[in-house]
């Protein structure tokens, strides 16, 4: 099986190629997206294909349940990357519906380390509970809850100490909030967008 991948590897380098005899070079010389992509590790949802990016063009990070969690040092690392040395102009907060992640972290069973890490989107199913209880299709209902984690994210983005500094020095940057739907490719702005400490 990694053969196979390895071959696929090959082929999709000799594509790039043929398309442009100097993609690879440009990629060595220098990393200068414009865009942050804090997604799902979901792998249905892969962040450059999905908004048809090359590589270079979209810094990455993916965890279970598209989190932006103010205590973890690896969100951290990435966004404080992005932001102070790669300056990038938008952070995009990506959710997708039916994700397993938000479903888990509120149907009850245990399954480990993970319940631990999903614990914000409990907390943000405890406080739109009236909202969400509201919603009688079960499928409608978690993909309610994505769009609302997606929300909580794109507000802790906005309020990092980093995000603020960077428009305290005039550094143009927004936070924008989407969701992904697996059954036909398309990405819905949540119309959350902040772009300055007033909006955060």
């Amino acid at each position: 099986m990694l053969d196979k991948l390895k071959a696929n590897n090959r082929a999709w380098a000799a594509r790039k190629i043929s398309a442009d005899a100097g993609f690879f070079r440009r990629l060595v010389n220098q990393q200068a997206p414009e865009y942050l992509w804090i997604g799902c590790s979901d792998s249905r949802v892969p962040a450059n294909e999905i908004v048809d990016l090359d590589p270079g063009e979209m810094f990455v990070h993916r965890n279970v349940g598209n989190l932006a969690p103010p205590q973890d040092a690896n969100y951290l690392s990435v966004l404080q990357f992005a932001v102070d040395v790669l300056k990038v102009k938008h952070i995009l907060v990506v959710g997708h519906y039916g994700c397993g992640g938000v479903g888990a972290a509120v149907d009850g069973r245990r399954l480990g380390l993970v319940d631990h890490w999903l614990h914000p989107i409990r907390e943000v199913h405890g406080e739109y509970r009236q909202e969400l209880d509201a919603i009688t299709d079960p499928r409608a209902r978690l993909d309610r809850l994505c769009e609302l984690n997606v929300m909580r994210q794109v507000r802790n983005v906005a309020s990092d100490v980093f995000v603020h500094d960077a428009w305290a020095r005039g550094q143009s940057l927004s936070v924008h909030g989407w969701v992904y739907s697996l059954s036909n490719g398309l990405v819905t702005d949540l119309d959350v967008t902040v772009s300055g400490p007033a909006g955060a």
